[in-house]
C-alpha cells in the first residue's frame, strides 16, 4: 500500500490514531453487506476483540493480533464478497492500519470472540435469528441495518441539454459527442449529443447507453441502449430483468408509453431511471441511493451528474440570441402554460424553444420537472432559480468523508 503518509484517506487530523472507543462506535454505525458476504461478521469480531484494548497503546500487540484476525476473516469471505464495496474498503483499510501500527502480517491472532450480541443485521454468531434482509433489496437492507431509510440523490439531463447535478447545480451544456453522466462501481451512463441546428453551440442528446454492472447474486451485467426513434423496453440482450440469478427480479424494465417513455428499476442499488423521447431528443432522470452515487474512484472524476458540465462546456442564456426561430414573447408564453414558476426549468424551456423553434420542447422541461418532483425527497429543493443558465445553483455538495483518516468511517462512506 506504500507509505501511509501518502494516503490522505487515512491521515489522522491531529497526528495520532483514533481511540478504540471511536473505532468501536463507528463500526457499530457502519453495517453494509449482503447476507452472503460476511463482512459484517468480520467487523463485529474485530470490534469484540478490541473492546478489551480500550485505553491501551495504539501499537500494542493486542491491536496487531486483532488486525491479523480481521485480515484472516476477510480472506475467508473473499469469494462471496467479490464486488462488495464495503469488503474492498475493509481490505485496503486493514492494510493501511497494519502499516501505521508496524504490525507484521505473520504472527498470533486474537482469540475467537465470545458468543453474544453482534452488529445489527449480522445475526447472533452461531445461533439462529430473524431472517437476514434480502441482499438485493437495498432500501429494506439499509433500513434494517441503520434504523432509518436511506438518502437519495437526483440528477437529470434534458433539452439542449440542461443538466441538474446531484449537487443542485443547473447547467446548460454545449457537450458534443459521448459524455458520461455517471461512472461508478455499479452504474455507467453515457449520453451522446449532436448539434441541435447548424450555426449554434447547443446540442441535444440522441443516444443513451446505460450499463448495470454485475453484482454478486443479484444481477448479471445488463446493457440498455436507446436512440431517437428507438426507445426499447428491453435490455440489449432482449431481457426485461437482471437475469437468472436469485435476485434477478431486483432489476426490471417496463413502459406505459411504448416508444416515448421507459422506466428501469434497480432495487438492488436503490435506483430508478426514467428515459423519455420528446421533440427528437432523449432525456434522462435518475433517483439513486447516496452510497451508490458516491461509489467511485478518483479516476472516475468526469461525471456530469456529479460535477455538472465542465466550465468550458457551459452555455450562457445569452447564446439563445444567436438564433431567433421563435420570438421571446412566444417562447415565454408557450413555456408558461406548463411551467408557471419561472425557475431553472422555465428558463431552460424558453432557451430550448428559442434555439430550436420547436414548441414541443416545452414537454421535455415539464417532464423533467415532474420527475424531479417525484424523485427529490426534499421538495424545497425542487425549484432552482439561476441568475444565468450556465451558473451553478445552490451550495449543496456531496459530503466528503468526515474526519478523513479514520479507517472505519472511510469504510462506511466509500
Amino acid at each position: 500500500m506504500g507509505d501511509p503518509g501518502q494516503s490522505p484517506s487515512l491521515r489522522f487530523p491531529h497526528g495520532g490514531p483514533p481511540t478504540l472507543s471511536t473505532l468501536t462506535l463507528l463500526l457499530l454505525l457502519c453495517g453494509y453487506a449482503s447476507s452472503q458476504c460476511k463482512i459484517l461478521r468480520c467487523n463485529a469480531e474485530y470490534v469484540s476483540s478490541t473492546l478489551s484494548l480500550r485505553g491501551g497503546a495504539p501499537g500494542s500487540g493486542g491491536l496487531c493480533r486483532a488486525l491479523r484476525s480481521y485480515a484472516l476473516c476477510t480472506r475467508r469471505t473473499a469469494r462471496t464478497c467479490r464486488g462488495d464495496l464495503a469488503f474492498h474498503s475493509a481490505v485496503h483499510g486493514i492494510e493501511d492500519l497494519m502499516i501505521q501500527h508496524n504490525c507484521s502480517r505473520r504472527g498470533p491472532t486474537a482469540a475467537p470472540p465470545p458468543r453474544g450480541p453482534v452488529l445489527p443485521g449480522a445475526g447472533p454468531v452461531g445461533a439462529p435469528g430473524p431472517a437476514a434482509p434480502d441482499p438485493c433489496d437495498y432500501e429494506g437492507r439499509f433500513s434494517r441495518l441503520h434504523g432509518r431509510p436511506p438518502g437519495f440523490l437526483h440528477c437529470a439531463s434534458f433539452g439542449d441539454p440542461h443538466v441538474r447535478s446531484f449537487h443542485h447545480h443547473f447547467h446548460t451544456c454545449r457537450v458534443q459527442g459521448a459524455w458520461p453522466l455517471l461512472d461508478n462501481d455499479f452504474l455507467f451512463v453515457q449520453a451522446t449529443s449532436f448539434p441541435v441546428a447548424s450555426g449554434t453551440n447547443a446540442t441535444t442528446t440522441r443516444k443513451l447507453t446505460i450499463i448495470f454492472k454485475n453484482m454478486q447474486e443479484c444481477i448479471d451485467q445488463k446493457v440498455y441502449q436507446a436512440e431517437v426513434d428507438n426507445l426499447p423496453a428491453a435490455f440489449e440482450d432482449g431481457s426485461i430483468n437482471g437475469g437468472d440469478r436469485p435476485g434477478g427480479s431486483s432489476l426490471s424494465i417496463g413502459t406505459a408509453n411504448p416508444g416515448s417513455h421507459v422506466e428501469i428499476r434497480a432495487a438492488y442499488i436503490g435506483t430508478t431511471i426514467i428515459i423519455r423521447e420528446t421533440a427528437g431528443q432523449l432525456s434522462f432522470s435518475i433517483k439513486v441511493a447516496e452510497d451508490v452515487a458516491r461509489a467511485f474512484s478518483a479516476e472516475q472524476d468526469l461525471q456530469l451528474c456529479v460535477g455538472g458540465c465542465p466550465p468550458s462546456q457551459r452555455l450562457s442564456r445569452s447564446e439563445r440570441s444567436r438564433r431567433g426561430a421563435v420570438g421571446m414573447d412566444t417562447a415565454r408564453r408557450l413555456c408558461k402554460e406548463g411551467l408557471p414558476v419561472e425557475d431553472a426549468y422555465f428558463h431552460s424551456c424558453v432557451f430550448d424553444v428559442l434555439i430550436s423553434g420547436d414548441p414541443n420542447f416545452t414537454a421535455a422541461a415539464q417532464a423533467a420537472l415532474e420527475d424531479a418532483r417525484a424523485f427529490l425527497p426534499d421538495l424545497e429543493k425542487l425549484h432552482l432559480f439561476p441568475s444565468d443558465a450556465g451558473a451553478p445553483l445552490g451550495s449543496a455538495t456531496l459530503p466528503a468523508p468526515l474526519l478523513a483518516g479514520l479507517f472505519v468511517l472511510w469504510l462506511c462512506l466509500q
